[in-house]
């Protein structure tokens, strides 16, 4: 209630108050576009309050230049206007004869015409009866009455000329003033902002607004120019075509762009509207059609994904949604200033703990991590997106990293949820299946993992990306071939992949096993009912070297300590790695868990496990990996 309240008094305060706010609004929006020109003057050694008013007098005085240019464009439009009157009427006359003749819906216009007339008839003056009224006497015709003002003196002449000017040039010194102080007191802005959003770790909170600063002023700018690029080749385009006051509809178009989705429809419409109305045939409107529909495409798909690199951060509802909320405060200019504003919102909520919930309510990054994600897909049955979503992130990383940062991540989450609990053994089945089928879809997609092609455009993608840095642990690991690998290594399985206790291992020992096989060396998985003593002498071990016992956890050593006896008996010659996938575990302790289980090696990431493996097999060559993820000690 009290949130509902506060929001209340916020949008209150957003309208009642917009006569100001919008000018602060501007100045602030201004003042990221010119932060970084100011800093470039910086660099030549002139003084900041210098360089601030420089910077500040040239920008204003080209946003006065493009107002009067419009300001000229408009004026010779509206003298123009009646010239074109008679080619519309052309241009209709000809539209209905091409028509097939005077069809329903001019009928049915006729018919409305001749109805409305009958309506409109006086009264008959007779009566019931048939008889004649008297005749009325004549009304009188009235006086024509003429009102004279007398001729304004000097100063109401003057305040008649300056009243429409007063509220514009206002608005535009308060602008002025708000940039001029915000460029001057940046830092002293920051600070406070700081203290608002908690000043317990400066450090953090300091380089946090500061990178927010810089990436809404790179942002800005590069949209400025962007935007700016757009209208000059529609203006271009346009006086190429013949269309009137090409300049203005190119500097419309250009801010218009700043409206998302259906501002270049809107920018469209003018210069459309003028094709037909000036040229007698449709050779100018087809042109025109041709040039919008070109340019806005290759403008929005090609150019802005080069210089963005990503999206702006704003999911689609969040763009409707705040058009609509602040074109309903603020009119017109709302509309226009509603991305940029929600775009900083957005900023603020990435990197002030406290605003986080504008991220969460706008942003496009999804509202659940990336392993959550996986593990509902998971419960849900659904390995077909999971698929997907893991083939935009190999763009440009690794299926280990994959396989570590996002799919291991989420059976760990399922691990959690098993030990409370919380997973019906029909729950853990289902995961067990789910990660099959995402591991074969994977599979089917490239058996020898697919090339980086280059950076993703879809959002989930990126924000598992961006926890992963290009040179991260097992990045280049070795995809070897089958003739390069050893004698011992070249039967149809060569790594065993085993479950240690439940659905949730398995289902780790067949990612395992899917990211070997993806580097070269094949793989089987058998499930957690193999290690019994009724079954592990029927176990098929022919062909295997090195066998990977896969735990989610470390609650049981004794089991990981019989489980590695069990599997030493059958196979006396292999080589055993124990892989514990446990969350952040210490190397100190991995290391005791070997040691307590006897097995060979050990490994805490299926990328330091697949990296084990692969130095096994003796080939020469192989990718590096991360200090202190793997332990690597050959049983006495």
């Amino acid at each position: 209630m009290a949130m509902a309240i506060l929001a209340a008094i916020i949008v209150m305060v957003l309208y009642y108050g917009r006569e100001i706010i919008i000018p602060i609004a501007l100045a602030v929006l201004l003042s990221f576009v010119l932060a970084p020109l100011v800093r470039l003057v910086q660099r030549l050694r002139i003084p900041r309050s210098l360089a601030v008013v420089s910077v500040v007098v040239i920008a204003f005085a080209f946003i006065f230049a493009m107002g009067s240019l419009l300001a000229t464009q408009l004026t010779q439009l509206a003298g123009d206007l009646p010239r074109y009157q008679s080619t519309i009427s052309e241009k209709i006359q000809s539209f209905r004869e091409t028509t097939a003749g005077r069809g329903t819906l001019e009928r049915a216009s006729s018919m409305l015409k001749d109805l409305s007339k009958e309506l409109d008839k006086p009264k008959e003056a007779a009566n019931s009866l048939g008889t004649i009224a008297a005749p009325k006497a004549a009304a009188p015709r009235p006086v024509p009455v003429e009102v004279l003002q007398p001729d304004p003196g000097a100063l109401e002449s003057l305040q008649t000329l300056i009243s429409p000017l007063l509220h514009p040039l206002a608005t535009t010194g308060i602008i002025v003033i708000f940039v001029i102080f915000i460029l001057l007191q940046r830092e002293d802005l920051r600070n406070r902002l700081i203290r608002l959003a908690g000043s317990d770790d400066l450090q953090r909170t300091t380089a946090a607004l500061d990178d927010a600063a810089s990436r809404l002023s790179r942002l800005f700018l590069i949209q400025l120019l962007v935007n700016g690029s757009f209208g000059i080749i529609i203006g271009t385009g346009l006086w190429l075509i013949g269309v009137p006051s090409a300049i203005l509809w190119g500097i419309l178009a250009a801010v218009l762009r700043f409206v998302p989705y259906i501002g270049a429809v809107i920018a469209a419409a003018f210069p459309l509207a003028l094709a037909v109305a000036v040229d007698p045939t449709w050779t100018m409107l087809l042109w025109t059609i041709a040039l919008f529909v070109v340019v806005e495409p290759v403008v929005g798909h090609v150019l802005e994904p080069m210089v963005y690199g990503h999206s702006t951060g704003l999911s689609p509802v969040a763009v409707v949604a705040s058009a609509t909320f602040w074109t309903a405060l603020w009119g017109p200019i709302g509309l226009v200033l509603a991305t940029p504003l929600t775009v900083c919102l957005v900023v603020l909520g990435r990197h002030v703990e406290r605003l986080e919930f504008l991220d969460v309510m706008f942003g496009d990054r999804p509202a659940l991590s990336p392993p959550e994600i996986f593990y509902q897909r998971m419960l849900a049955g659904d390995p077909t997106e999971a698929s997907a979503k893991a083939e935009e992130f190999l763009k440009e990383r690794s299926l280990s990293s994959y396989y570590d940062e996002v799919a291991l991540r989420g059976l760990q989450l399922a691990q959690v949820d098993a030990e409370r609990g919380a997973l019906a053994p029909d729950r853990l089945t289902k995961i067990r299946d789910a990660v099959q089928e995402f591991a074969n879809n994977i599979s089917e997609q490239d058996e020898r993992l697919p090339p980086k092609v280059g950076p993703t455009t879809d959002v989930e993608a990126t924000s598992a990306i961006e926890g992963v840095a290009e040179d991260a642990p097992y990045e280049s690991l070795r995809v070897l071939r089958k003739e390069d690998l050893p004698a011992g290594w070249q039967g149809e399985h060569p790594v065993l992949c085993v479950a240690g206790r439940n659905p949730i291992d398995e289902a780790a020992a067949i990612m395992l096993a899917q990211l070997t096989g993806a580097h070269g060396l094949s793989a089987r998985v058998e499930a957690a009912e193999a290690l019994s003593t009724a079954n592990i002498f029927r176990l098929e071990t022919d062909g295997v070297a090195i066998v990977c016992l896969v735990y989610m956890d470390a609650s049981s050593p004794a089991h990981m300590r019989y489980s590695v006896r069990r599997l030493r008996r059958k196979l006396p010659k292999a080589t055993i790695i124990l892989g514990c996938w446990m969350k952040d575990i210490e190397p100190a302790a991995l290391e005791s868990l070997r040691e307590g289980a006897k097995a060979d090696l050990a490994a805490a990431t299926l990328g330091g496990a697949l990296k084990l493996c692969i130095e096994a097999t003796g080939v020469d060559g192989l990718g590096t990996g991360a200090e202190g993820q793997i332990s690597k000690i050959t049983a006495a």
